[in-house]
């Protein structure tokens, strides 16, 4: 009986450090799909985000392709904010906020480069950029 207990103990407690493992995997890649969190953050989100704010610091841009490209930009940060929900990616609340912080922001840069508004784009990066570091404060190098 003792030996029997001694197991499922040991049963429970491999199932809760791979259930562990599996969150991890989820923040670091999807369930289904080949990118991982760090290959989006790397190859779409950093340099998009870099991108626009150096576009708005300080100014706007210089002509209708310069506006074109920030949304271009805006609407590519609005796509992340998806990919981080999708395919088994989020592993809790914090994340989920970013996500969604992200999705407004970016979509409210998105209108206000439509209107040709640096202030509000400017206002509007500060939304994402929180966001970012939300969720990088409870995640990132962990």
């Amino acid at each position: 009986m003792r030996k029997r207990a001694v197991v499922l103990a040991g049963c429970v407690a491999g199932a809760a450090l791979l259930a562990g493992q599996a969150l991890v995997a989820q923040k670091t890649k999807g369930k289904t799909r080949l990118a991982a969190t760090k290959q989006i953050m790397a190859g779409i989100m950093q340099p998009n985000c870099s991108a626009l704010v150096a576009a708005f610091k300080g100014t706007s841009p210089a002509d209708d392709k310069g506006w074109q490209t920030a949304a271009q930009q805006a609407a590519l940060l609005n796509e992340v904010g998806y990919l981080l929900m999708d395919d088994g990616r989020c592993p809790d609340a914090v994340w989920a906020g970013a996500a969604k912080t992200l999705r407004e922001g970016s979509a409210a840069v998105l209108d206000a480069v439509g209107k040709k508004d640096a202030a509000a784009a400017n206002t509007a990066i500060g939304t994402m950029t929180s966001a970012c570091k939300s969720c990088h404060t409870a995640h990132k190098g962990k």
